[in-house]
């Protein structure tokens, strides 16, 4: 989905909604925010694990659900507020209000459009699935504040069943359509599997499973006698044998019977209208109608750029040799990585955290718009970090209770190369993700989806052109860091290049993995876990080239039509005061900035 509202928003029942009957003192802008927060309001009452993530308790003890009646009923909520929308007078609105019109009609066409695909999305693989995105919520986003929210953690425990149920269903919907994942993938989830059912009270180890120790842990911090904390986590042990260990059982007698049936066929191409199917993904995570030949053109034309670009870095530190040289003595040079040791791990954390703290001294140099949100960097939990992807940010909760994450994962140090920490920093927090999901969590008179939600290519763009700004506020002094930032806008162009060569022109994920090993520095291991995420997630790679050369297309237009009256402060305020955009959208909104700002 374009907008991550148009995946949430889906989950509110069509017979839940309000006929939005406003006093008739409101103008109809009011009255369209009313009904646009009544519409927000009602699916958030509908999902528990949404409402946890906003930090809402209601309904603390359940969680989704993703039964095919209430799918279908998604679909009758798209028909029916997109008749409500056509409903109200869009030329009496004020321009934030029909721009959110515009934005939401958007979302339930998509929600209709995306129907036709309901089944094609991996239900489990290595970035994402219920055997990890469960406990990972339940340790990330299931406070414990009192005894019942402990309750409410054991209640979602033996809830687990029925929520591994929804997923098995899909999974075997999409075997019966011919829908499988590539072999490869199965693997990755079996380890998650196993890896979650380690631990007391599933054998004799010396240590919690993940799931106990977080609970142990956040019961050990209330203030209730010993034997209530006993008593707790007692019933919670109860639950992970009785009902998450069968869950997790069934999970993965299913994978292990897919995993017989599956082959080594990776791109989106293998799909019933494979081909439709990634025309479609490639729309909707781009917001643009760029074909997967455009595409992959653009993508190559990038890479000769970048390497050029690499090669005055060799210039500036005396390199002797070709670029595959360089790119060889970086990936393998040991001054460029810490020990693979707790040390490591910690000098690297610490390392991150004196870089965001010094960017947060710099900030008001080119921001006129700060986060309230606080920020927290947390290396990735053991149990999910073999699979996980190398760093990721989630979001605060608005009501201040859970700052803003930046997870870099620690697993392998020879994956986490010093000289890309900076560059990996500043996309995954300030100015990054951070910056710019707290912003728009934090706007005020906006309707709620527009705060919360999000497209694919505004976010990713924005974290890859926040990589490039802190050089021209006079970061990367070291040409061995401004080599980082090179190396991870080369990654990303790159990726332009292998997604579309696996879903369209269908390249071997061999193939997409040597690509990326003869034109970047990356290690073996990293191209590997890399092209098998883009096969899992098709054209979803292509999102952070394309928002960040719009940004930086939209910059240089206000730069060429402004000139010295050019403000890099306005210019961000415009990009991120709307909250998250279609490029098509944003590119209208920063040309009207600038004619505005030309008296035109």
């Amino acid at each position: 989905m374009r907008h991550l509202i148009s995946v949430l928003a889906i989950t509110v029942a069509a017979v839940a909604l309000s006929s939005c009957d406003s006093p008739p003192t409101q103008t109809e802008t009011e009255r369209f925010n009313t009904f646009l927060d009544e519409r927000f309001d009602a699916w958030v009452s509908r999902s528990p694990t949404w409402q946890s993530y906003l930090g809402i308790k209601d309904d603390y003890d359940k969680w989704d659900d993703h039964s095919p009646e209430r799918l279908d009923e998604n679909l009758d909520f798209a028909r029916k507020t997109i008749a409500d929308i056509d409903a109200f007078d869009f030329a009496a609105l004020d321009h934030q209000a029909q721009l959110s019109y515009r934005l939401y009609k958007d979302d339930m066409e998509n929600i209709l459009e995306a129907e036709r695909y309901r089944y094609y999305g991996y239900q489990v693989n290595q970035m994402f699935g219920a055997q990890s995105d469960v406990p990972a919520f339940l340790i990330n986003i299931h406070r414990v504040d009192t005894v019942e929210d402990a309750e409410a953690y054991v209640a979602r425990l033996n809830g687990i069943p029925q929520n591994f149920g929804y997923t098995m269903d899909f999974m075997r919907k999409g075997q019966e359509m011919g829908i499988l994942p590539p072999k490869f993938v199965f693997a990755h989830v079996l380890r998650d599997i196993d890896n979650v059912l380690t631990g007391r009270p599933y054998d004799n180890s010396d240590e919690d499973t993940a799931l106990l120790a977080d609970f142990r842990k956040k019961v050990g911090e209330l203030e209730i006698a010993d034997d209530e904390k006993a008593g707790l986590i007692a019933r919670a042990e109860q639950a992970l044998l009785e009902s998450v260990a069968p869950a997790y059982a069934a999970l993965k007698k299913l994978v292990l019977e897919q995993q017989a049936l599956a082959n080594t066929d990776d791109g989106a191409w293998k799909h019933p209208d494979g081909d439709d199917y990634y025309r479609y993904q490639l729309q909707e995570i781009t917001t643009t109608d760029l074909t997967a030949d455009e595409i992959h053109d653009l993508g190559l034309a990038e890479v000769a750029r970048i390497h050029d670009e690499m090669r005055g870095i060799m210039a500036q530190v005396e390199f002797e040799g070709d670029l595959q040289a360089f790119f060889t003595f970086m990936r393998e040079d040991d001054q460029f990585f810490y020990p693979n040791t707790e040390e490591g791990r910690d000098a690297y954390l610490q390392k991150t955290d004196t870089l965001i703290a010094d960017m947060k001294t710099r900030l008001d140099g080119a921001f006129a718009t700060l986060p309230k949100a606080d920020l927290l960097v947390k290396p990735v939990e053991a149990f999910r970090e073999q699979s996980a992807g190398k760093a990721f940010y989630q979001s605060p909760s608005p009501d201040g209770t859970r700052p803003g994450t930046y997870y870099v994962n620690l697993y392998d140090m020879a994956d986490m190369a010093v000289y890309e920490l900076d560059a990996l920093a500043y996309h995954e927090a300030i100015p990054g993700h951070h910056m710019q999901i707290a912003i728009a969590q934090e706007l005020e008179g906006i309707p709620k989806f527009r705060r919360y939600g999000g497209y694919t290519a505004y976010i990713e763009g924005w974290g890859l052109y926040s990589e490039y700004l802190p050089k021209e506020m006079g970061l990367y002094q070291d040409p061995y860091a401004d080599f980082g930032r090179l190396s991870m806008e080369l990654w990303r162009a790159c990726r332009l290049v292998v997604d579309t060569g696996l879903h369209d022109k269908r390249w071997t994920r061999e193939q997409a993995i040597q690509y990326l090993q003869d034109n970047t520095p990356a290690p073996e291991a990293e191209s590997v876990k890399s092209i098998e995420r883009y096969i899992v997630m098709p054209g979803q790679a292509t999102a952070y080239k394309i928002g960040m050369l719009k940004i930086l297309e939209l910059r240089s237009e206000a730069e060429e039509a402004l000139g010295d009256a050019f403000d890099i402060r306005a210019f961000h305020d415009v990009v991120l005061a709307s909250g998250a955009l279609p490029l098509d959208i944003l590119e209208s909104q920063v040309r009207d900035w600038i004619a505005e700002a030309n008296g035109s």
